[in-house]
């Protein structure tokens, strides 16, 4: 766990002090070496606090320290990736 996240191989979540899930991204492994964002939720109580954001780029580090490449079906990731194209590579 970092800074209140529960750290998974393909996922990233963060709850509240009742279990409920506030934000969460998932990533799976889809072929030896390459990870697919697939989802980002964040609860609305997170909404505007660059939650998302954060998702997106700790999974983007993590999938880069275990030497993999990053491409995104959920449409914020795919976006934000598009728009840091650096952070991606």
């Amino acid at each position: 766990m970092t800074d209140g996240y529960i750290v998974l191989p393909h996922s990233i979540y963060k709850k509240d002090e009742n279990g409920r899930i506030l934000s969460e991204i998932t990533f799976p492994e889809k072929e030896p070496g390459r990870y697919e964002i697939e989802r980002t939720y964040v609860s609305e109580v997170l909404f505007g606090s660059g939650e998302a954001e954060k998702l997106v780029e700790m999974a983007v580090r993590q999938i880069k320290d275990a030497g993999g490449s990053v491409s995104a079906s959920c449409p914020f990731a795919r976006k934000y990736l598009k728009e840091h194209p650096d952070l991606a590579r």
